[in-house]
This record gives C-alpha cells, sequence and structure tokens, in this order.
C-alpha cells in the first residue's frame, strides 16, 4: 500500500502574490528536516502540498512526527493512494482502517472530487464508501454531525487519495520568512517559550547563553543545551553562543551599587548579544521577559534595558501570566528541564533589594565609573558556539 502525507497551508494561504516564496521556504524546512529519512518530491495545488516519499524503506511514522513541529503548516495527515477505480478504492478503505478503526465508534465520509470527470459525484462516493465501511465494521455507527472519524476521499487529476482524521498542524510562518534574531537563553521558564513564539512568526534564530563559572556548573549549561536542542526541534538549525561572563558581574558586584546590578548586568548583556547578533546577521534580541514579573521588569527597568541595545528587543512573552507560559513550556517540553535547579548566571549575585523604579541617567551614571570595553572584548573573544539542531 502506497501511503503519502497531505499538508495544508495555513496562514500562508493570505500572503497573495508572494505566497510563492513562503510556500517554497516552508518546503525547504521540510526537506532539511526529514533529509536523513530519505529524499521526498512535493507537488503544490491550491493550498494543499503532497510529500510523495521517494523510497520504500522512507519512515512515514517519523516524518509525521517532525512535520506536526514544522512552522507555516495548519494540518497534516498520512493519506493512502489509489487508482481511479472506485471498486478499488472501497477496498483500499476498507484495508487502510484496518488495524486503527478499532478505536472509533462512530465515522462519517467525506468526499472532494476536483476531478469533475469522475463516474459518481461527492454525495454518492460517501455514500457508498460510507456503506462498505458499514458491512465491513458492524460495529460502527454514521454521525454526521460530531464523528469520532472523518474519513476523507479526495478525488485528484491521476489518482485518489484515502485519508482520516487531519492532525492539528504547528501554525504559523516558515521559519526564516521573517528575518534572523537572536535570543538571550538563560535556562529558566521563559526564554525558551519566547524562542518558540518567535520562530513560530518565522523568525531564524540563533542563541546567547551567558555563563559565570565557578558561581554556574556545566550542569547548566548542559542544560541550556538540551533546552536549545528542544527549541530546534521547531525552529531547525540553532546556532548556540555560550559567553563566559564572571568576570562581568564580579566587576558589577564590586564597583556598582547593589541596588543597580541586575540593571546594569541586562544592560551589558543587552551590548554583548547585540555585537554577536550584529556579527551573524541578526536584527532583533528575542527575551523571555513579562512586565512586572520580577524587579528587572519593570516598566522603568525595561526601559533602562533597552536604552542598551543596539537593535530592537522582542518580548513575545510581555503581557502573558506565568500560568500561560508554563501550558506553552509543558506543551513544547522544556518545562521540566527549565526546573531543574541548575543556577543560571541570572540568579548569581542577586541584591536583596533591586531597585524597581531606576532612573536612567542614574543608571547611566553608575555604570560608566567603569570601563567595560577590554572586558567585553574578552569575553566576545572567548565566547564558545554550537550548532543544534
Amino acid at each position: 500500500m502506497k501511503e503519502i502525507i497531505l499538508i495544508k497551508n495555513g496562514e500562508l494561504a493570505l500572503k497573495g502574490l508572494n505566497r510563492s516564496v513562503f510556500e517554497d521556504k516552508m518546503l525547504k524546512n521540510i526537506r532539511r528536516r526529514l533529509a536523513d529519512l530519505g529524499k521526498v518530491t512535493f507537488y503544490k495545488s491550491q493550498s494543499t502540498v503532497t510529500l510523495y516519499p521517494d523510497s520504500e524503506d522512507f519512515d512515514l511514522e517519523q516524518a509525521v512526527e517532525r512535520i506536526g513541529k514544522i512552522f507555516g503548516i495548519a494540518a497534516y495527515s498520512r493519506a493512502a493512494v489509489a487508482p481511479k477505480d472506485f471498486e478499488q478504492i472501497k477496498t483500499l478503505c476498507v484495508e487502510y482502517f484496518a488495524q486503527s478503526i478499532y478505536a472509533y465508534k462512530t465515522f462519517k465520509v467525506e468526499a472532494k472530487r476536483s476531478d469533475k470527470q469522475f463516474p459518481l459525484k461527492s454525495p454518492e462516493i460517501s455514500r457508498e464508501i460510507g456503506a462498505v465501511m458499514l458491512q465491513s465494521y458492524p460495529f460502527l455507527k454514521v454521525d454526521v454531525h460530531n464523528p469520532d472519524l472523518v474519513i476523507t476521499v479526495e478525488i485528484r487529476d491521476k489518482e485518489a487519495y484515502i485519508r482520516g482524521n487531519q492532525l492539528k498542524g504547528a501554525g504559523g510562518m516558515p521559519v526564516g520568512t521573517s528575518g534572523r534574531g537572536a535570543v538571550l537563553m538563560s535556562g529558566g521558564i521563559d526564554s525558551p517559550v519566547a524562542a518558540y513564539m518567535m520562530a513560530r512568526r518565522g523568525l531564524e534564530l540563533c542563541a546567547v547563553h551567558f555563563a559565570a563559572p565557578p558561581y554556574t556548573s556545566e550542569l547548566a549549561e548542559g542544560k541550556v543545551k538540551t533546552l536549545t536542542e528542544k527549541v530546534a526541534a521547531y525552529a531547525g538549525r540553532v546556532e548556540l553562543y555560550i559567553v563566559p561572563f564572571t568576570k562581568i558581574q564580579e566587576t558589577i558586584r564590586d564597583k556598582c551599587p547593589q541596588e543597580y546590578f541586575t540593571i546594569i548586568m541586562r544592560r551589558l548583556m543587552m551590548e554583548i548579544a547585540g555585537t554577536i547578533a550584529a556579527e551573524h546577521g541578526a536584527k532583533a534580541l528575542v527575551t523571555g521577559e513579562s512586565l512586572g514579573q520580577v524587579a528587572s521588569q519593570t516598566l522603568m527597568a525595561l526601559a533602562c534595558t533597552d536604552d542598551a541595545a543596539v537593535m530592537p528587543i522582542l518580548r513575545p512573552l510581555i503581557g502573558m501570566d506565568k500560568n500561560d507560559i508554563v501550558e506553552i513550556a509543558r506543551k513544547i517540553d522544556t518545562f521540566e528541564t527549565s526546573i531543574l535547579p541548575y543556577e543560571d548566571c541570572c540568579t548569581v549575585f542577586t541584591p536583596k533589594h533591586p531597585n524597581t523604579k531606576p532612573q536612567l541617567d542614574e543608571v547611566r551614571k553608575a555604570q560608566s565609573k567603569t570601563d567595560w570595553s577590554q572586558m567585553i572584548a574578552e569575553a566576545l573573544e572567548n565566547t564558545k558556539v554550537e550548532v543544534i539542531g
């Protein structure tokens, strides 16, 4: 039995004359994600992409799992290919659902006939297929309003497709259609979710992590790599830059007012991340900040952070509750890793009484009393990079 994968475009259908650009990028992303499974051929028709495996040993089950995490896809399903002979179509319907049909109690049949020369019309196809399924599986009942299983028979120009329920895709825009950004990946709950959300809007990502050994451990660094791998399952390949930050943090602790420690640290992070981003073609920084969640995320504190950035800062979580963020973290399988008890540099030297209403002039003045240029240059020179995904 020959099987294929049917992929439905979502938001891409609204792109008008630019639609092919977005579709081509989505297909390129699919091809890259499935490259180790074997070669595939695509056929585009309106809002549907048909994926044909080019070899019999192609792992269709693994392909379906990966396709479910590729942005730009609204829905997808496996489908059996049948010749345009109605008797063979009926026989294949019974065979195709033989293993899975016992999980359902009710069903209905929908028919789509793009080939208007086919001798049976859509209502006739639905009626005949429904009858043969009831005859073969008498425990089933027809429910046209809310069935457990929808069997769809599509009559195309050269062949027919038989499929069951569609699976919901990842949605969004194909990664790479909205440019490139650098996400500050801390190791907490928020930053992987922010990375996921911006990749869903088509942003190709690199990640910047600040490590502060011996205050942070190799386990913390490994945790960030694992989180980046989980994000890369959706975002595709991610370059992870690990910046040594110990000397800078110790200097902030020793030479800056304690109440401004976190703000000055964030400002220097933005400067370093912005330099890395610019060198690699990124046009924005991405953070997991949410308004009012912690002292460094008040409106005035965020304004002080923005002042140090050399490019726009995207904050997709800015208006979200923590529970909403955690829900997404669970969905993308980053939550359990994020809560592992390995400290990251953001929790090192945290002041007991941070200033929640910092004045920009005072922060600039406190920061300017130290020459950071040499330390920043050393941190950038010793930054490690690892390609993930």
